[in-house]
């Protein structure tokens, strides 16, 4: 398995006679799983099953299913309703005529309202019962294909986070080899204050200095700052090669980077060191905006 994106499409149709029908999936990133199904009349009778088949595909996004179903046009149904048009012919024919007054035609009658009737051919609930079962079926096809479009945006991803993560290896490894934070260098830095601060104040204890100086350099070391950010590499490329939907677990993950790599920034009393740790905070940045859109 890879990893796989949040966000797909997906459109499948089928023709269930005299019904035919079209599911269309849209997915976007969320915290959870919502699912947001819209079904015609007469198909809400699948809406538990459709829900189930979702959330056991899927496991994070906002998805919207929606079914759309059109009926074949039926022929209709023609009655004639004989009693009334029995009455009519009795009734008309008491009605005396004259030059002026023809006899009543039979094309005449049957336009008078109650005598024909047209009626719809009504459904039949097992063609529909029919119909919502394929359309069940077919949105099980529309899930396959989503979960292909998102795998195949899932893989492209991996390759990018993979990329972040070795460039967020490599700038935590170029932190401990900075010379800023070797032994030495250390050592003349905190020589070079003391000096300056017994030069414009004669007065201050140097023993007192020599003390301050060590405290302020033990609290400016970033030994577990790195063996953090080492820690966190190791645990990011564990669940980049997992395959499990691991986006929540990236995502805090990263906020762990971000934390780390402010705190060396803070802590930095080097012009190099520093400008490392900007640059681990636009590549922490960047790797957690992408990470946003794993599932």
């Amino acid at each position: 398995m890879s990893l796989k994106s949040m966000t797909g499409f997906a459109r499948m149709s089928g023709h269930s006679p005299p019904w035919g029908w079209a599911w269309e999936l849209k997915a976007v990133n969320a915290k959870g799983l919502d699912v947001r199904l819209r079904l015609p009349p007469g198909f809400d009778r699948i809406e538990a099953d459709a829900r189930a088949k979702i959330s056991n595909t899927l496991a994070r996004g906002t998805v919207y299913a929606t079914l759309s179903a059109q009926r074949e046009a039926a022929a209709p149904q023609v009655r004639i309703n004989h009693d009334v048009l029995a009455a009519l012919v009795e009734a008309v024919s008491q009605v005396p005529t004259s030059s002026q007054l023809q006899p009543a035609s039979l094309d005449g009658l049957l336009n008078v309202r109650g005598v024909v009737e047209v009626i719809d051919t009504p459904d039949d609930e097992a063609i529909i019962i029919a119909a919502a079962r394929d359309a069940l079926h077919g949105l099980e096809a529309a899930l396959k294909e989503m979960i292909e479009a998102r795998a195949r945006e899932g893989a492209a991803l991996h390759t990018v986070l993979s990329e972040r993560v070795t460039r967020i290896a490599a700038l935590t490894q170029a932190a401990e080899d900075c010379p800023g934070r070797q032994a030495d260098a250390v050592k003349a830095r905190l020589a070079r204050s003391l000096e300056t601060l017994t030069q414009a104040s004669p007065a201050l204890d140097p023993a007192r200095l020599h003390q301050e100086a060590l405290l302020l350099a033990a609290k400016a070391d970033i030994r577990e700052e790195l063996d953090r950010l080492k820690t966190h590499v190791a645990a990011a490329r564990d669940l980049l090669a997992s395959g499990q939907p691991a986006g929540r677990k990236l995502d805090f993950l990263a906020q762990e980077f971000a934390r780390e790599a402010n705190t060396l920034c803070s802590k930095s009393n080097d012009p190099a060191l520093t400008s490392i740790g900007m640059e681990l905070r636009v590549e922490i940045e960047q790797l957690r905006e992408q990470v946003q859109n794993i599932e």
